[in-house]
């Protein structure tokens, strides 16, 4: 089952909701913010896809991200770290974050959706 993290008032979640909705994907939606995912997850998921970086999990036109001056630190932080950070805030986490047991994306672009979570 694909799990969907988003936050209710952001417009990307909306569209890839939308997106999927369409596509007939089905998932499991839960509010980030709310109730960000968990550190285990975060370190896994990071250590999986860390030939993305660190850098691609984090939101980084948000105001969070910004407050703590993150830019400067996300390229030497530990993978711990920047989950801890996570599972503590979840405005820190680029939304939506869609994961299953073998993909994951963060954010909402249409052809990597497509490529991603469309049936091959």
């Amino acid at each position: 089952m694909i799990k969907f993290y988003g936050y209710k008032r952001c417009s990307t979640s909306k569209k890839a909701q939308k997106w999927l909705d369409n596509h007939g994907i089905k998932y499991e939606f839960q509010d980030l913010v709310e109730q960000p995912p968990k550190k285990e997850a975060l370190i896994n998921w990071m250590t999986k896809y860390q030939d993305r970086g660190l850098r691609y999990f984090f939101n980084t036109s948000g105001q969070h991200y910004r407050q703590q001056k993150l830019k400067d630190k996300v390229p030497t932080m530990k993978i711990a770290e920047a989950a801890e950070m996570m599972s503590k805030d979840g405005k820190l986490i680029k939304r939506p974050l869609v994961v299953d047991k073998n993909n994951l994306t963060c954010g909402f672009k249409e052809d990597v959706f497509a490529q991603t979570w469309l049936e091959k």
